[in-house]
């Protein structure tokens, strides 16, 4: 985009930050708010109009988050590139705006980023927002905690206490026959076991579903 202006249009359902975020923009030399919208229907079509590099989306359309459905929508149908817009910080909108074809997102109490962000986007080398990116990071590890908790919790019901310490001292390295005695079992007693285990399990070997259970925190 180096020597071009990089054409906007600014979707918000706020009459006066519209109009004082186009002017903001418009200030810049390089940038040019070239439509708005308040609402989806009156978004498509501007876009379809003016073919904007970067599309300025708020995510709260009419009290609801309305520019998710739109950002996915937008980001089929024309070939800008979406930046959305938020007042609140909020990691599960923050997911979905990156699932609906979003190249960032940026709170608007922030707006002297606003510039920098749309050159960056209209550059094809769009960096996430630090904000965006930490509330991203949070969620996904919450998400991969409840994986694990789900998991864990699964073996858990899966696994009879007896089994579960099986699997401990195999992880801790001792044999079946070693298992055996230590348990006061037959060997065969031991052997049976093990093949419950992994018929419940899916795994090729007892070291394998051992470490699937330690893997899980179960010992």
């Amino acid at each position: 985009m180096s020597g071009q202006t990089i054409a906007i249009v600014l979707v918000e359902d706020d009459p006066d930050w519209r109009r004082g975020l186009a002017a903001y923009l418009n200030n810049e030399p390089d940038l040019t708010v070239v439509g708005e919208a308040d609402h989806a229907e009156a978004a498509l079509a501007v876009v379809a109009e003016k073919k904007p590099d970067v599309i300025l989306l708020d995510i709260m359309l009419a009290d609801s988050p309305e520019g998710l459905r739109l950002a996915a929508e937008l980001s089929v149908d024309s070939g800008a590139r979406i930046i959305m817009l938020t007042s609140m910080e909020d990691r599960a909108f923050v997911v979905e705006a990156f699932r609906a074809g979003a190249v960032n997102y940026l709170v608007k109490s922030d707006f002297a980023s606003i510039p920098a962000a749309v050159r960056k986007a209209a550059e094809d080398r769009s960096a996430i927002d630090g904000a965006a990116a930490r509330l991203m990071l949070e969620e996904f590890r919450r998400l991969k905690k409840l994986e694990r908790d789900y998991e864990a919790d699964k073996f858990k019901r899966m696994l009879t206490p007896s089994e579960v310490q099986l699997l401990s001292m195999i992880h801790d390295g001792f044999s079946q026959t070693q298992i055996a005695e230590k348990s006061f079992l037959s060997l065969r007693t031991v052997k049976n076991h093990v093949n419950n285990i992994l018929r419940k399990l899916g795994g090729k070997s007892s070291k394998e579903a051992a470490q699937r259970a330690k893997d899980h925190d179960l010992f």
